[in-house]
């Protein structure tokens, strides 16, 4: 991709597209920065852009830019069905997404992870197998950390592990990863791409580019992934929870095995695995095939395996105060995610639901709450708490309360545990209508348990 002296509107300035804007002039473009938002509005952000060849445009209209613009680059905010996507096409300017170029200008090899829940604890997990086995490893994509920024210093020698989300995969073109993982598909992100039969067809985009010298990771359990499979150029590895696969990882008499080809390879005890719950043995299952696939030694995965704690905002116990278990899964950002937290729990708890409506229903995780026995009351809040409170009934749960900020959700939670049981903050819903993203609801949260008193 040849970018000297390429004009490139790059529009979406967060985490994503100062990345981008980096890499453009790594490669001696002239990026046009644009974003809704005015230029105070960034504080100091954009720093590292200022006194370089960037042209700030910040607050003006996008779709007056691409007139003089080679190239658009849009982050995965923005939907390939935005007006100024549409503009440029119209005028023939190339559109882009901020992941595809990266992959582009990437030097090394690469694996990619998508699926509505697991991903990054799945591509935390698999950047630590290929680390202990001595790679230079890059963990990027929706993860947090910009493919981006990776491309700008990667050698030959390096391993990228990609976790990527369906709104990255909307703008892509010859993205092609070696090795890739489709961990699971349920209802998500539907105030986006509108019907589900829509969100299937996006993550199998994933696998569009690999050929058949290419494995494809697919989760067994899914049927709409086992389906998929034949429909795939790429090798595929199943992993499965439930049942013997052919080609991938499974579990059998309690433990974890690969297979590839007649050839089967012991990894570890089942009870061994760190991270807890039927969710993360999908996700060590997947891990496993993945590292397997790209020629990783099986006792280096093992070892990873029963090292391995967790991530971050992803059942993640913060304290226990007063006998009471608070626990950190703001990650859990639709009904999917929560079920799985809601069936990790063993004991009496107290859940905090609710956040950005994504035109998402609830009655799956509310039959959940009421098959458990686990959940002693629901909190809920944000935009939702109304349906959650309305669907919630319906099922015939009453135990809910409404809670009209954070700290009266965490406060009134606090009074409703007992000693021996747990506060689980598990919104089932995106953030953005109290934080700024996931990751502030969690360091909110944790402030606020480590502050009680």
């Amino acid at each position: 991709m040849n970018l000297t002296n390429k004009r490139v509107l790059v529009l979406g300035m967060a985490r994503s597209g100062i990345a981008a804007a980096e890499l453009l002039l790594h490669h001696g473009a002239i990026p046009v920065l644009a974003d809704s938002k005015p230029e105070e509005a960034f504080g100091n952000s954009l720093d590292s852009l200022r006194n370089t060849a960037c042209l700030f445009r910040l607050g003006e209209d996008p779709i007056a830019l691409l007139d003089e613009a080679d190239l658009l680059l849009i982050s995965p905010g923005v939907p390939i069905d935005a007006p100024v996507v549409l503009a440029a096409k119209d005028k023939s300017v190339t559109v882009t997404g901020e992941l595809e170029m990266a992959s582009v200008l990437l030097s090394g090899d690469m694996v990619a992870i998508s699926g509505t829940n697991g991903k990054t604890t799945t591509t935390t997990l698999t950047g630590k197998i290929f680390e202990n086995a001595g790679r230079v490893t890059h963990v990027a994509g929706n993860i947090g950390y910009p493919l981006s920024s990776v491309a700008r210093v990667s050698k030959k020698t390096d391993m990228s592990v990609v976790e990527v989300s369906s709104f990255q995969l909307e703008s892509v073109k010859t993205f092609h990863p070696k090795v890739a993982a489709l961990l699971n598909i349920t209802e998500d992100h539907l105030n986006r791409h509108g019907t589900m039969a829509q969100y299937i067809k996006l993550k199998q985009r994933l696998f569009e580019n690999q050929k058949s010298t290419d494995v494809a990771v697919l989760n067994m359990d899914d049927p709409v992934l086992f389906k998929m499979a034949g429909k795939l150029k790429s090798r595929v590895a199943f992993f499965s929870r439930t049942q013997k696969v052919e080609n991938g990882a499974f579990v059998e008499d309690g433990k974890i095995i690969w297979q590839w080809d007649g050839v089967r390879k012991p990894v570890c005890d089942v009870d061994q695995v760190l991270i807890p719950g039927p969710h993360n043995l999908e996700n060590a299952l997947a891990a496993t095939a993945i590292a397997c696939a790209m020629g990783i030694p099986t006792p280096i995965i093992r070892h990873t395996l029963i090292s391995f704690t967790g991530v971050e905002h992803r059942i993640e116990k913060v304290r226990i105060f007063q006998g009471v278990t608070y626990i950190n899964d703001s990650k859990g950002t639709n009904v999917d995610s929560t079920i799985k937290a809601v069936q990790s729990m063993k004991a009496p708890t107290v859940l905090i639901l609710g956040g950005y409506d994504k035109h998402t229903d609830f009655m799956p995780l509310c039959r959940e709450i009421v098959s458990s026995g686990n959940i002693s009351k629901v909190i809920a809040i944000g935009q939702t708490a109304k349906q959650i409170h309305q669907q919630l009934n319906e099922a015939g749960y009453t135990a809910v309360q409404r809670a009209y900020s954070f700290e009266e959700a965490v406060n009134t939670a606090r009074e409703n545990a007992v000693a021996g049981g747990n506060v689980l903050l598990s919104p089932a819903c995106a953030s953005f209508d109290m934080f700024k993203d996931f990751e502030h609801r969690g360091e909110v949260f944790k402030e606020l348990v480590n502050s009680l008193k």
